[in-house]
């Protein structure tokens, strides 16, 4: 079943894309003149797409639906990447997603649970809607930090890049990675873009962090993939990890996430030591028990 769409931030999204682009990236003349806002006029966008200036300007205004032939127009002339398109499409009611009930609690799925515990030289998590922290693993928690010292309903991966000092010392690329993030919020908010939880999430980071309110206003969209995690971790030093994600059969709205690391790399030596480590706790509280 197809969603409502959510017009209002459909047309926040054109317009913070409009803004991020130039006329000559869209093969427009441009005269040197210096312009009020940045980026493109609704009036360009408009003529690329062969529509009206009067139906594009409600369409930002969010007071008129548009057309799935529309939107794929507005993506070409836009220069929307797959994620993009994606996330307008459902925006405009045109991607149908699983519906949830949100005013229920999230449990982490059971197997992923059991994956989690059974890997032992590879750092795992379970992150849920609106990038909530739902487990994780002993390497996770030695590599990151100790996620059960923060209250259950402050666990989300967003806040904590933005409100952890240790997490911002501990990325090497912070910046980039934050960034991401956000654009992960963003595209997870597709879902149900009035999620109170996820409004007052936004709304608090927005206060505290305004490279969040920034990141949060571009409207930049992104799914979670492959990548490259760079540590600088106060025991084992700088740490390179591949990044790789699943998504939960059971509930789509769950992914495992993963760090691995190449065997016999300085990484991979660093997690036999800190597994050694987590092995002798463990083995010194059943000794206590």
């Amino acid at each position: 079943m197809r969603r409502e769409p959510s017009l209002d931030e459909l047309g926040a999204f054109l317009k913070a894309r409009r803004a991020q682009l130039s006329p000559g990236e869209v093969g427009l003349p441009h005269k040197g003149e210096p312009r009020r806002v940045p980026g493109l006029r609704r009036e360009e966008v408009a003529r690329l797409a062969a529509i009206s200036t009067d139906y594009y300007t409600r369409l930002e205004q969010g007071r008129v639906q548009a057309s799935e032939t529309v939107i794929d127009v507005l993506a070409r002339v836009l220069r929307l990447d797959g994620d993009q398109r994606a996330y307008v499409l459902t925006l405009a009611g045109k991607t149908a997603l699983p519906r949830t009930d949100r005013s229920a609690r999230q449990e982490v799925d059971p197997q992923l649970r059991h994956l989690l515990d059974d890997m032992t030289l590879t750092a795992g998590f379970v992150i849920g809607r609106n990038t909530d922290l739902l487990a994780w693993n002993a390497m996770a928690a030695a590599l990151v930090m100790d996620f059960a010292r923060v209250p259950e309903e402050e666990r989300n991966y967003v806040r904590l890049l933005f409100t952890e000092p240790a997490i911002r010392v501990l990325y090497r690329d912070w910046t980039d990675m934050a960034r991401l993030a956000v654009s992960h919020l963003r595209m997870d908010s597709r879902r149900n873009p009035h999620d109170p939880r996820l409004t007052a999430l936004v709304e608090e980071l927005s206060t505290l962090d305004p490279q969040f309110r920034l990141w949060w206003t571009s409207h930049d969209v992104a799914v979670r993939a492959g990548g490259t995690r760079l540590l600088r971790h106060p025991a084992a030093g700088d740490l390179t990890f591949e990044r790789s994600t699943f998504t939960c059969a059971e509930d789509p709205e769950q992914q495992l996430v993963v760090w691995t690391a190449d065997p016999g790399s300085r990484t991979h030596h660093a997690l036999r030591s800190l597994a050694a480590g987590i092995d002798m706790a463990r083995a010194e509280l059943d000794g206590a028990a």
